[in-house]
């Protein structure tokens, strides 16, 4: 059965669902419905794992009699990484690019070579008759409140750059694709770049997840520091699907040095798994025992970036407890770890 938003207005023939009447059940967010119940919750797959909270996550696993889980993505985010390093999660990842793929060539852009940057993809979609994604992080460009807003009226929005788009561009057919379009306008406009009657999509990140076409070689993202590294990653994505060289331009205006220090190693790694550690390294791994999915705690020894260390630390607490799971024998580990669990609880 597969299950969408329109599963929150079943109709009585649909009750079934609620049943078990299926083995298996595809869905999106809406499976999070209060009403969506299961006899015999086995297993658990969540694609894309790193689009859904901890809470949400567990709502999920919630549903059964502790099914097995397995959480899915090309980007892990900062706390799985922790909670893999910990023992609570077991980490499998391909680190291989598809057979004929090539790197995708990525760079951060300053502001100032905006118009350099305009002329070669006017060059490149002309000699190589690719297309391109433009990304930006809002729909609308906000409205100015009241005081001062400055830093708010450089964010680009994709309305607002769907119109610059067409000036700059005049010799190349545009789109506009964004969260607000009904469904078949969106379904539309991404079948009329598939099959290249537009040149350039102007979008919001509603295409992180989904889209794959081949002949898409180009991507802008502006405001990239607005993102973080795992959907960046993830946004790359959808360019160099097929066998041409494709590019990623990550545009900001941010002098931060640590926004830019983040987004340089969109420029040195191309795997997932590698990007979340650095990112791990720069946001923390969040809260184990909570809803955070990145932040700082405190290590008094280990560095959450040491990851020999704790893989060694994990294998012999492994060790440690299949000798002894109640660890009778070390009386002083067990006041530790009880302090620790009940100094978790009262948070």
């Amino acid at each position: 059965i597969v299950c969408d938003s329109k599963f929150r207005e079943a109709k009585p023939h649909n009750s079934k669902q609620f049943d078990g009447d299926f083995d298996i059940l595809i869905g999106t967010h809406s499976l999070l419905y209060e009403k969506a119940k299961f006899k015999n919750l086995a297993l658990v797959v969540i694609d894309e794992q790193h689009r859904f909270g901890v809470e949400q996550r567990a709502v999920l696993w919630g549903k059964g009699n502790n099914p097995h889980l397995l959480s899915m993505t090309a980007t892990p985010i900062p706390r799985t990484i922790a909670l893999a390093v910990y023992g609570d999660m077991d980490l499998s990842y391909l680190d291989e690019m598809p057979a004929g793929r090539l790197k995708i060539k990525t760079w951060v852009v300053p502001n100032e070579k905006r118009d350099s940057a305009n002329a070669w993809l006017s060059k490149q979609l002309k000699e190589n008759n690719s297309q391109c994604f433009i990304i930006c992080p809002l729909i609308e460009e906000p409205a100015m409140p009241a005081g001062r807003s400055e830093n708010l009226v450089t964010i680009k929005a994709a309305k607002a750059e769907f119109d610059r788009t067409k000036k700059n561009f005049p010799d190349f057919r545009v789109g506009l694709l964004h969260g607000k379009l009904k469904s078949a306008e969106k379904t539309n406009v991404i079948n009329q770049f598939r099959q290249h009657k537009l040149d350039i999509l102007v979008s919001t990140p509603v295409v992180e997840v989904g889209i794959d076409i081949a002949n898409a070689a180009v991507m802008f993202i502006e405001g990239a520091d607005r993102f973080g590294l795992a959907q960046l990653h993830q946004l790359r994505g959808r360019v160099g699907r097929g066998d041409i060289q494709s590019y990623c331009f990550l545009f900001t205006e941010n002098n931060n040095k640590e926004a830019l220090t983040r987004l340089k190693n969109m420029e040195k790694y191309q795997i997932g798994e590698k990007l979340a550690e650095e990112d791990l390294k720069l946001r923390g791994p969040g809260e184990l025992f909570g809803v955070k999915q990145h932040g700082f705690g405190t290590l008094k020894i280990a560095s959450f970036s040491d990851f020999a260390l704790m893989a060694k630390a994990k294998r012999e607490a492994e060790a440690l407890v299949a000798k002894n799971h109640k660890l009778n024998f070390h009386p002083l580990l067990q006041k530790k770890i009880e302090k620790f669990l009940n100094l978790e609880t009262n948070q």
